[in-house]
């Protein structure tokens, strides 16, 4: 995966103005609305309500963001990495066998949201009139003022690619371009009794340091959509579903006091993955020999079976 710098003003269009105007007009249901309307009982993550909540959606200019952008790692599995990536410290200590998934093991780790944290929802009915296809990358760059053969135009370009791939064996994959449309994806493969979780760090750090595991949670059965951010002009999540993964909820501690608690999928059958991804050169094993476990990023999204009271977020007992 190329890093790329990724600066964008997103300049807000005439055509999306009167398409929000119009849709409140016609009493459209806001993406709050829709969700409190469709999850009742699901708090919202904070990841969730920060995407929603910036100031886009109040008629107002804001940044995408600037420095590195890249994928998530956790979507690694269908690529091949580079050399650069295999030795980066920040992103192989993600990765590990589900048989460390326990009390007291020791990860050092680098939590960190995608440098276009800025980046914010648009509401379904915008969001449907602006085109998402390779097909249409000219129109899209111009409608957000991008130059063609600039960075972050390739940023954006590969974005697109990414969702148009064709699905790996096993997996079920949306690119939600809207809150609403990753609510109706998300209960389409899991049932509506679902509620979204994503990793919480007590404070910003921007280093690398070890973490200790204090107590793991498993969420739901072996079902979960697993939603990834990717670097965009606005949020735009990769989701989908894997057979054979589990999901966990692990609370950790720096060793500088820092308290994270840390969203884990488990992958029982990594036959179909790339040989050369990331987590099976970082673990040296092959595809399909062993359950491979990673730690989402703070932007992610897992939606898991609810199995807890109405209304309450997940916890983790804290030793």
């Amino acid at each position: 995966m190329e890093y790329l710098p990724f600066k964008l003003l997103l300049p807000i269009l005439t055509f999306v103005s009167v398409a929000l105007v119009a849709s409140q007009a016609a009493d459209d249901v806001s993406p709050d609305a829709y969700w409190k309307s469709v999850l009742p009982n699901a708090p919202m993550p904070k990841v969730v309500k920060d995407i929603l909540h910036n100031e886009w959606i109040e008629g107002k200019s804001t940044s995408v963001g600037e420095g590195k952008a890249s994928y998530s790692t956790s979507l690694s599995w269908n690529q091949e990495a580079t050399e650069t990536e295999v030795h980066d410290t920040r992103k192989v200590g993600v990765f590990f066998f589900e048989k460390d998934l326990k009390r007291g093991t020791k990860k050092k780790l680098y939590f960190t949201k995608t440098t276009n944290a800025e980046t914010t929802f648009l509401p379904r009915q915008v969001a449907d009139k602006i085109p998402f296809s390779s097909e249409k990358m000219a129109e899209i760059l111009d409608q957000f003022s991008v130059k063609p053969y600039s960075k972050e135009a390739e940023v954006m370009k590969k974005t697109v690619k990414l969702c148009e791939k064709p699905r790996m064996k096993g997996e079920e994959k949306y690119c939600a371009t809207s809150l609403e449309s990753m609510v109706d994806f998300s209960i389409s493969k899991l049932g509506k009794s679902i509620q979204p979780i994503s990793t919480e760090v007590e404070k910003k750090t921007n280093k690398l340091q070890e973490y200790r595991v204090l107590g793991v949670k498993k969420l739901g059965g072996e079902k979960s959509v697993q939603c990834h951010k990717l670097n965009y002009a606005y949020a735009v999540f990769y989701c989908h579903k894997l057979t054979a993964t589990k999901a966990y909820v692990v609370s950790l501690v720096g060793v500088d006091g820092t308290k994270a608690n840390a969203v884990v999928a488990c992958h029982a059958d990594t036959s179909a993955w790339n040989p050369k991804s990331l987590a099976l050169q970082v673990l040296k094993v092959k595809p399909g020999t062993v359950p491979i476990c990673h730690f989402f990023p703070e932007d992610n999204v897992v939606w898991v079976q609810n199995l807890i009271s109405p209304g309450k977020r997940i916890s983790v007992p804290v030793i």
